[in-house]
Order: C-alpha cells, then structure tokens, then sequence
C-alpha cells in the first residue's frame, strides 16, 4: 500500500476540503401567502402551485392546557 511522503499541511488539507461546506437552503417568498418555500415546491403554508391550489391544508392544532 503506498503511503505519503509527506505531511499533507493544513492549508493544503483546507483547500481541498473547501467545496464540502453546506449552504443554507434556497428560499423564495410564496406569492399568494408571502411565506417562505423552496423553488419549483408546493408551498406548506397554503398548498398552492404556480396559483393554484394543489394540496388541502390541514388547519394548525389548537393547543390543549
């Protein structure tokens, strides 16, 4: 098995790490409720697509004391 022959130093171990970081998700604004979604989805807060309604919407839970 081959094995290095040097020390792989910390700024060339970072370079090549540096596509691996995350990026935090892509949102737009819902046009018919202005809430936050994800591009090309169906919005979760009012359940429209390119204006129209695709999905029911269950009403939020009431909470119990």
């Amino acid at each position: 098995m081959a094995l290095p022959k040097r020390k792989t130093s910390k700024a060339n171990k970072r370079m090549r790490r540096s596509h691996l970081a995350m990026d935090p998700p892509v949102l737009v604004n819902c046009p018919q409720c202005g809430n936050p979604r994800k591009p090309h989805h169906v919005c979760p807060t009012c359940g429209t697509y390119k204006g129209k309604d695709v999905i029911a919407v269950k009403a939020p839970k009431a909470k119990s004391n």
